[in-house]
């Protein structure tokens, strides 16, 4: 059971990378600043790094959202919840939504452990914390995409506009990297988190005081990195051409502004140890500097479509999630 786990957690890295490669290099993709497979190549590597990083968010996932004591030896319950939140992202990206991974893993984990044990196995402090950071990320990258883009339009100002297309098309590079390493730190922490969970409610694993993995085995974050770096590598390109072609125009100089905002919120939240929507993020960064360059220039009606599909995100992944535990504990127990 605990290789089953380990194999969903892992499927649900590749797929939430697939996903999430849009994030990091849809804007660097369509203002031609890097062609599409030296930017996929580019952000896997840093997603590997990223993914390298401290623990916090991962042990946030691995013990502040459930209960693992009461938990204890019904591994099962991960397993549901890592094929219900993969079954979900998998059917989004085919249709090009850039949906969020972290509402699916969420969702998935708190349906799957309500479903087959009720709520009481739920922490409902963490879940505030993580609710209200899922929410907050978009709004401040959407505030801060337009405080930045403004700025740098300022900077801008005093230049000739070729000298402004060759330094914000060599500064993108930077911000797509720094969005790129950003995601690993929160997304491939994740799984880790879930990964480590599953390893104590095995008993391979000891926990702290509050309920968290006592740490994250050095093997659990090597493969995680690697998986979702292949995932990244794979490239969603039909999110990709939604988030970098279709929701806002983007130049170097507001590619640039929307990726160092995102990268910005998604650093402070990790650093926080609350995982976030890293898709949420970009996305909200992008509307903001597209709405500081004209309201116009930003295409709400796929907005609307993308907020519709993170509003179901988490519920359906819930109830997926209770789906799947229910099955698994008939035939399981």
């Amino acid at each position: 059971m605990l290789i089953l786990v380990i194999v969903a957690a892992l499927l649900f890295d590749f797929m939430n990378g697939w996903n999430d490669s849009a994030n990091a290099i849809a804007t660097v993709v369509s203002t031609r600043v890097l062609t599409p497979i030296v930017a996929v190549l580019f952000a896997s590597g840093l997603n590997f790094l990223g993914a390298l990083g401290h623990e916090r968010v991962a042990k946030m996932i691995g013990g502040g959202l459930v209960d693992s004591s009461l938990l204890m030896g019904h591994q099962y319950v991960i397993l549901a919840a890592m094929l219900a939140a993969a079954g979900w992202v998998y059917v989004c990206t085919m249709r090009g939504l850039p949906i969020s991974g972290s509402h699916s893993l969420i969702g998935g984990l708190l349906g799957a452990t309500a479903g087959a044990f009720g709520l009481e196995v739920i922490k409902a402090g963490g879940i505030i914390k993580v609710i209200a950071a899922l929410i907050l990320s978009p709004l401040l990258g959407f505030i801060l995409g337009y405080i930045l883009l403004i700025a740098v339009y300022w900077i801008a100002y005093f230049m000739r506009p070729r000298t402004v297309r060759k330094t914000f098309g060599s500064l993108q590079i930077f911000s797509s990297g720094f969005m790129a390493y950003t995601h690993g730190m929160n997304d491939a922490q994740k799984v880790m988190g879930v990964i480590a969970l599953a390893l104590v409610l095995g008993g391979q694993l000891g926990t702290t005081a509050d309920g968290a993995p006592a740490y994250i085995p050095l093997w659990v974050k090597l493969t995680c990195a690697t998986v979702m770096g292949l995932g990244t590598a794979l490239g969603g390109w039909r999110v990709i051409r939604t988030l970098g072609m279709k929701l806002a125009h983007i130049r170097p100089i507001e590619g640039f502004a929307a990726e160092t905002a995102a990268g910005l919120v998604l650093t402070l939240k990790a650093g926080l140890g609350l995982p976030v929507s890293t898709t949420h993020t970009v996305a909200g960064s992008i509307m903001g500097v597209g709405t500081a360059n004209s309201a116009k220039s930003v295409q709400w009606s796929i907005g609307k479509k993308m907020m519709y599909a993170w509003v179901l995100t988490l519920p359906a992944a819930a109830i997926l999630g209770a789906l799947m535990a229910l099955i698994l504990k008939f035939f399981l127990g």
